[in-house]
């Protein structure tokens, strides 16, 4: 029977349930579009929540350091046994500080200096890197020589690891790296006040080094800013100068449009290539010096220069043509409609895709691995001309290594690295919100 041949009521009542049939399935498919949107949410702030809290929970304790302060007396038979500090200052700069270091130790702890297998263990108690600390005090003030004055030298990398509870004091002696004595030597020192966990500053200031305890991001930081202010003093203007012209000026043809596709293109170019690009270029046809912030930073602007041609582009294409119209209906140029009204308008856009590429380009380590930037420099870089190493370059470095306190290093490394890069996508939404003009 077809519907002609049914009542009006049933024809009506049929055609109402096909109705709410489907409206039932669409409501249902837009129920399950959004379950898997969430899950997708949740599934997504899942895994950055464990990425976030394996590498905190790994490396906040690389921002403190353990930390002795013993009375050290600065024997001038040591320092200076044949007082010719007067005639050779070098003398003060050779000193044999260790000795000095280790002794102090010794004496806080007891321990005669005659115990040379006591004396070992003290020896890895120590770090090493109390040389420079009690050598910049004695260069400093040549008057401490012959006298004791409360010194805070920083721990061993293990003894440090282990005042932290990064090792296992629970296994057996021979399969750690710090020894019972040293364990007890570490307790007492606790009980009298004598350790402490200071901020560890060195974490930003010192450079490289072979010790844990003693190595830092130093020359990092100093490397990064040099090349981040190479990348905005050449990417920056020759960027927005070429999407101006492109956008406002250029003719649209067959060439314009190659250079549209190319620049696409060279935005998805993996970076190892700009990288591969730098060193033929900059390091082996122009002879620019290996492992410096200058070519660092040229090699990123190559790599950066498409992100923010594209995201000014965008930015000067989001400006009403009503802008433009009115400017030149009131006798303005077309540049002076270009410069005086849409640039400006502009502006917030083009901040953003300046500093997100800037964003990008400071967290890129393939092209300086390329470059050379992965020497040992151990002092910070007073040019951009001098040897440096970069942020990400130094996390890789530190992952490679195999001592256990590196490890902490590498993790906060990559919390000093994050800040930087949460610090640069805030100022780019700030910028946004500061300038953005809604039509």
């Amino acid at each position: 029977m077809t519907d002609a041949a049914l009542p009006h009521a049933t024809v009506a009542t049929a055609a109402s349930t096909r109705r709410d049939f489907g409206l039932k399935r669409r409501h249902a498919a837009e129920f399950r579009f959004r379950l898997y949107g969430i899950v997708a949410i949740v599934i997504g702030l899942g895994f950055l929540a464990i990425l976030l809290v394996s590498i905190f929970s790994k490396g906040y304790t690389a921002f403190v350091q353990t930390a002795i302060t013993v009375p050290v007396e600065f024997s001038a038979s040591i320092i200076d046994k044949d007082n010719e500090r007067a005639t050779n200052p070098r003398v003060l700069v050779s000193a044999n500080y260790p000795v000095i270091a280790r002794n102090a130790v010794a004496k806080a702890l007891g321990v005669s200096p005659d115990d040379k297998a006591a004396m070992r263990d003290i020896g890895k108690f120590v770090s090493d890197g109390s040389r420079s600390t009690l050598r910049e005090i004695v260069v400093n003030d040549p008057s401490v020589i012959g006298t004791t004055r409360n010194v805070t030298l920083l721990a061993a990398a293990d003894i440090d690891s282990a005042n932290k509870g990064q090792i296992d004091l629970s296994v057996p002696e021979s399969k750690r790296k710090v020894s019972d004595q040293q364990v007890a030597w570490l307790d007492r020192l606790k009980q009298e006040g004598a350790i402490s966990t200071p901020f560890n500053w060195g974490l930003l200031t010192f450079g490289a080094s072979s010790r844990p305890e003693t190595a830092g991001l130093g020359v990092a930081l100093v490397g990064s800013l040099y090349m981040m202010a190479i990348v905005l003093l050449c990417a920056l203007p020759i960027g927005v100068a070429a999407s101006i012209y492109l956008e406002e000026f250029a003719k649209k043809n067959r060439f314009t449009d190659f250079i549209e596709v190319n620049i696409n293109n060279l935005a998805a170019v993996p970076s190892i290539v700009f990288g591969l690009l730098g060193l033929a270029v900059f390091i082996n046809f122009f002879g620019m010096p290996r492992s410096a912030p200058l070519v660092g930073g040229l090699v990123l602007t190559l790599m950066t220069l498409p992100t923010i041609i594209i995201a000014t582009r965008a930015a000067l294409r989001s400006v009403p043509p009503s802008i433009r119209s009115a400017a030149l209906g009131i006798g303005a140029s077309k540049m002076q409609m270009v410069f005086d009204h849409v640039l400006p308008l502009a502006t917030p856009g083009i901040l953003t895709g300046t500093i997100i590429g800037l964003a990008r380009a400071l967290g890129e380590t393939a092209p300086l691995l390329l470059i050379g930037m992965v020497a040992f420099v151990a002092d910070r870089p007073t040019t951009p001309l001098d040897p440096a190493t970069a942020l990400p370059v130094q996390i890789y470095m530190w992952a490679n290594e195999a001592e256990r306190a590196f490890v902490e290093r590498t993790s906060g490394a990559i919390i000093v690295l994050l800040l930087f890069l949460a610090l640069m996508n805030l100022a780019a939404i700030l910028l946004r919100r500061r300038f953005e003009r809604r039509w």
